[in-house]
């Protein structure tokens, strides 16, 4: 049945009609059509348009003004003890190529990052292209790498970090603009950050992408900076700032605290890679919200259109994204076993019916994985566990919410393990999470 409003004049197209109205139509057995119309053109906002963001405009210049100043702790290289200069010939460049590379090259004596060199070191350089179309030079120190002593200062874990975000519901996320470019190097290791391209011999006066040490180095200086406030409303991961609050009034506070902190430590971000006064953010490949954590669905989409692995290392790479959600899957590690059989040493690849099965359930449970809550402070911790011979599983909850999911499977001697022996297993396992 069709029914036609007619009134006493003319009407647009476009008329409304109250609830009680609407009802009684439908109770005479109209149809009814419900239909959500949103606006996704995407409004390019301004440094000057954030609230407390257009008081550090300063902060979010285009291009890093130049060179940076000597903090309290510069970058250094130590090698291994008797470890001798180490010079490789340049890359071969396409034309266009080297027309980038004479472009950079001048950028960065300009700023002062680079300066001439006559030191026995020297890495070659090459292009990665960037999801814009630009291109990102990148310094080949893979062979500085395999002699440079390793700092041992660690990086935090990024489900430590997101434990922290309980009760928030205002955030913003900074991201330090060309980040491993402005912490300076100290004058002694220099010449082993020496470069060799077509158009000469030159080194680094700050810190490049692609040294082993520099996350590490760039996680001790943010750190050292925002010692006082880690935890409290603010986690940092690298040059990845983000910070929570519980209120926008608090946020307003703790935004302008960072903000005020970068400028006198004279540290630049990039604004059109921030994010400012959100419900919801992605950081690190996760959602996170007042509701809790969930996968981010960029990074899903690219699990669920992966394509059946051929060959072993098709198989660790998918592992190796899957299992960086493992917290969001009930049995992962049960689940995945006939996979990461696949991965033992000397083991034949024979993808066959349960590898396939393994292979899409794990698709569809990452699809449609829970939001996990963030453990509170009030409130009793219930632990779930469970064994058997395909491995171990916990689950940690408060609440009645899931707070992560864990498991693992089952070691060489524990497949000898009486019943009550694994269910012990299982629980330290939890105890672990």
């Amino acid at each position: 049945m069709k029914t036609v409003i007619v009134g006493e004049r003319k009407v647009i197209p476009n008329c409304l009609i109250s609830t009680i109205t609407a009802f009684n139509l439908i109770k005479e057995g109209c149809e009814v059509y419900l239909a959500s119309v949103h606006d996704v053109t995407k409004v390019s906002l301004g440094v000057s348009d954030v609230p407390v963001v257009r008081e550090f405009s300063d902060v979010f210049a285009e291009e890093l003004p130049g060179l940076q100043p000597h903090r309290e702790v510069d970058f250094e290289i130590e090698t291994i003890p008797g470890a001798a200069p180490i010079s490789i010939a340049p890359y071969k460049m396409a034309p266009l190529e080297l027309k980038e590379l004479k472009k950079q090259l001048e950028e960065l004596l300009d700023k002062g990052f680079i300066r001439l060199s006559i030191s026995p070191w020297g890495a070659p350089v090459l292009f990665v292209k960037k999801k814009d179309g630009s291109m990102r030079l990148c310094i080949d120190y893979r062979q500085l790498n395999r002699i440079t002593i390793k700092n041992k200062y660690p990086l935090p874990r990024i489900h430590d970090l997101l434990d922290q975000l309980k009760g928030a519901t205002v955030f913003s996320k900074i991201d330090l603009r060309s980040g491993y470019w402005q912490p300076r190097i100290e004058e002694g290791p220099m010449p082993k950050t020496a470069i060799r391209i077509r158009y000469g011999h030159y080194e680094c006066v700050v810190m490049p992408f692609g040294l082993t040490n520099a996350p590490v180095a760039f996680m001790f200086l943010m750190n050292k900076m925002l010692q006082s406030f880690l935890d409290q409303f603010v986690i940092v991961f690298i040059a990845d700032i983000l910070i929570y609050s519980s209120s926008r009034d608090e946020h307003e506070q703790h935004l302008r605290t960072i903000l005020q902190i970068l400028r006198e430590n004279q540290l630049y971000a990039k604004f059109s890679k921030c994010e400012f006064w959100l419900e919801d953010i992605s950081f690190f490949g996760h959602v996170v919200s007042k509701e809790g954590v969930q996968p981010d669905l960029v990074k899903v989409k690219a699990i669920l259109e992966w394509e059946p692995p051929k060959n072993v290392s098709k198989v660790r790479s998918f592992l190796g994204l899957a299992g960086y959600y493992k917290r969001f899957v009930k049995d992962f590690s049960v689940v995945a076993k006939p996979l990461t059989n696949l991965l033992k040493k000397n083991a034949p690849f024979n993808w066959n019916d349960k590898c396939a099965q393994s292979f899409e359930e794990l698709k569809k449970r990452l699809t449609s994985a829970p939001i996990l809550a963030l453990s509170s402070g009030d409130g009793a911790h219930v632990v779930y566990t469970d064994a058997s011979r395909q491995g171990l599983g916990c689950v940690l909850m408060q609440h009645g919410k899931v707070i992560p999911y864990a498991s693992r499977q089952l070691r060489p001697h524990e497949m000898n393990y009486p019943t009550h022996d694994l269910e012990l297993a299982a629980i330290v396992h939890a105890l672990k999470i």
